[in-house]
């Protein structure tokens, strides 16, 4: 235990931001798990865009209060865009996969021509 006064008041003071910053830990990853829930149900982007502004607003909270090293809170959030963007993004269509295809061949036929 602490003999001098700033030093209890200190523990004191200790004790509350170890309360908050666990508070803020879970407020983020409960964030983060609605937002992935909210995927798999199928929800629109606007319904999933709003609770991923939540969740960044929580990340970015927690870095300004170093609860959360800044690297970290990026990364959280960069993967959970990404989450986002691949969920969301249109699937590759039959016409542009096959014109894709097409270009290889194309130039493998060239390159056989000039030989």
């Amino acid at each position: 235990m602490a003999n001098k006064k700033s030093a209890k008041k200190q523990a004191i003071q200790a004790v509350k931001r170890n309360k908050i910053n666990v508070a803020r830990k879970t407020a983020i990853k409960t964030a983060m798990k609605k937002v992935a829930s909210a995927l798999q149900e199928g929800k629109t982007v606007a319904e999933v865009q709003v609770l991923f502004n939540e969740a960044q607003a929580k990340c970015a909270r927690a870095k300004g209060k170093n609860t959360l090293h800044h690297k970290t809170a990026s990364r959280k959030v960069s993967r959970l865009a990404k989450k986002i963007n691949a969920h969301f993004a249109k699937p590759a269509t039959e016409e542009t996969t096959a014109a894709v295809k097409k270009v290889p061949a194309k130039k493998a036929a060239a390159k056989k021509a000039k030989k």
